[in-house]
């Protein structure tokens, strides 16, 4: 008897399968005697833009730290596209970019020699360097600014070089930590737009660090922190409906219990 063929795996079916861009499992670090991330969990899909919310002190700086293996884990588990941090450190880091909330950045060099010297360490090749950063200085508006020194640049326009560097190696995952901190209104609105756009078009998938309560919109990905706990895993609608409606802060401040 012939055998039937396998039904075509649809799309839906092939995202089902993917692993998750990231899987935190159990996650717990201390500070001496201070407990700075209790037993976290959570996940985030490819494509999906997702916001780690929290006051300041709540554990998202620490949480990025051991993402980005500038810390060790001592307890939990971290994947990031299937790729175990702990066991596979190279292959995993390899598919993350990273926006830390304190510049990075050289002042004295180029934007162009700040983004070389990032995919030197990627390993990518010369021609492939050159057209990768003149495809991301285009779409970050700074392909005019390549030559400049980055002092030279504002606050957001160095936003924008930390990402376009963060992108340059092709990642599946980005972390910003409170990128906008410090901006003015209009380019916190650009950047934010700007990666957004990312998820849409590139299927990236982001966790963006912050306690700004604007950078927000209903069909997020919210992921709340709290003393090191995490507190609320769900949507930013999801939160709201809990509450009963009203504006977010009042509902982040009765998720953390601390209800206004």
């Amino acid at each position: 008897m012939a055998s039937v063929p396998a039904p075509a795996r649809t799309g839906t079916d092939a995202a089902a399968a993917a692993p998750a861009a990231l899987e935190v499992a159990g996650l717990s670090y201390a500070y001496g005697r201070r407990r700075a991330l209790d037993d976290v969990s959570f996940t985030l899909d490819g494509g999906r833009f997702a916001l780690l919310f929290g006051l300041n002190g709540a554990g998202k700086t620490t949480l990025f730290s051991l993402l980005t293996r500038l810390f060790t884990a001592p307890q939990g588990r971290i994947r990031i596209l299937g790729h175990d941090l702990e066991r596979q450190p190279g292959a995993t880091l390899a598919r993350l970019g990273v926006v830390f909330q304190q510049s990075t950045l050289d002042l004295d060099l180029t934007v162009r020699q700040n983004l070389e010297y990032h995919a030197a360490l990627h390993g990518l090749g010369r021609a492939v360097t050159r057209a990768r950063i003149a495809e991301e200085l285009e779409r970050n508006g700074l392909a005019d600014r390549a030559r400049d020194r980055v002092r030279a640049l504002s606050g957001g326009q160095r936003r924008r070089v930390e990402i376009a560097r963060a992108l340059l190696h092709r990642p599946d995952l980005l972390l910003l930590d409170e990128p906008t901190v410090g901006l003015d209104v209009r380019s916190r609105q650009d950047i934010e737009a700007h990666v957004r756009t990312l998820c849409a078009t590139d299927g990236l998938a982001v966790l963006w660090a912050t306690h700004l309560t604007d950078e927000a919109s209903p069909g997020d990905r919210l992921v709340v922190l709290h003393r090191g706990r995490l507190c609320f895993d769900g949507t930013v609608a999801g939160a709201l409906a809990a509450r009963g409606g009203g504006d977010l802060r009042a509902a982040f401040m009765a998720l953390i219990g601390e209800a206004e």
